[in-house]
């Protein structure tokens, strides 16, 4: 069983992606903003991370960076998980060092094949 940490601020979206996870049999853990993100994953490394891009206070984006510092989280995989579908939003996400990007809403198929790659990788390293 992976311990996935979700850092996402939307009820709906937290609830939806919880509920995937754990039908595969993930162990989720919850932040609703980035500075519980960052502590969640430093208490408790995960084995992968689904991270919304637009938080309150901390943007996923800083959230990233914040988690490449601490050693033990920097092989972690990230997701970045965003609603944006601005050209040049996407291109800030996509150089900003995640492992995958997923657009919202999330779609189940390419959801879990991207989720279960990482986990795949991340094992064999």
């Amino acid at each position: 069983m992976s311990r996935i940490l979700i850092v996402e601020d939307n009820e709906k979206n937290m609830k939806l992606v919880r509920d995937i996870l754990r039908h595969q049999g993930h162990e989720t853990r919850e932040a609703t903003n980035g500075v519980d993100g960052v502590r969640l994953a430093i208490e408790s490394p995960p084995d992968l991370i689904l991270m919304d891009i637009q938080l309150a206070g901390m943007d996923g984006i800083a959230v990233l960076q914040r988690l490449r510092q601490e050693r033990a989280l920097d092989a972690v995989p990230v997701i970045a998980v965003s609603a944006s579908v601005m050209p040049d939003d996407q291109r800030v996400i996509a150089s900003s060092g995640f492992d995958a990007y997923l657009a919202k809403p999330i779609s189940l198929k390419p959801f879990l094949a991207v989720v279960e790659r990482l986990l795949n990788e991340g094992r064999q390293t």
